[in-house]
């Protein structure tokens, strides 16, 4: 019985507790939920942006010369897709000139140039190195440089010298990673 009235009186008192309060006009609330500390996510964009986008001419594949073809593909590409790449058989969706660029112009004309086309859903474009004719003992210095700089460019799946209507050893094909 003391249990009874204990209750009693404890009921008695939570419903003196409340009996001024107005029902809510909803009957759910959201949990309360920390709050992530604000991180500066677009400068940490902008930052893997920039070390993305870094070419480093220290890693030189092999030298090649003026006549020599290009040709890189990643893992994954098929053997098909590289055929019809070396054939030109892809559509050409946009073009970069290098001539009589310096080898740091170079770099970043061609660092811009894979962005936008990446970003604009190009899948395969033209970039013009040229033969090194013209350079000190005809040496292909952007034709190496290329080569280098595409193979560490994460976007770039495959890339293959030109066929000669489009400027043979002088240009390459290069098949870009769909975004």
């Amino acid at each position: 019985m003391s249990k009874d009235r204990k209750q009693t009186s404890t009921d008695d008192l939570f419903r003196q507790a409340v009996k001024d309060a107005q029902p809510l006009k909803q009957d759910r609330t959201s949990p309360y939920r920390k709050r992530r500390k604000p991180v500066p996510e677009k400068t940490r964009e902008d930052e893997q942006e920039v070390m993305a986008s870094l070419l480093s001419d220290g890693f030189e594949p092999a030298d090649v010369e003026t006549g020599d073809e290009l040709l890189f593909q990643r893992g994954g590409i098929q053997n098909t897709v590289m055929r019809k790449l070396r054939r030109g058989q892809f559509a050409i969706e946009a073009e970069l000139d290098l001539h009589r660029r310096t080898s740091e112009e170079a770099r970043e004309l061609l660092n811009q140039f894979l962005v936008v086309s990446q970003q604009s859903g190009y899948r395969c474009v033209r970039v013009i190195h040229g033969k090194g004719l013209g350079s000190e003992g005809r040496v292909p210095v952007l034709k190496n440089k290329i080569n280098s700089w595409l193979r560490q460019k994460q976007e770039v799946l495959a890339f293959s010298s030109a066929i000669a209507r489009d400027g043979g050893t002088g240009a390459v094909y290069v098949l870009l990673k769909k975004l």
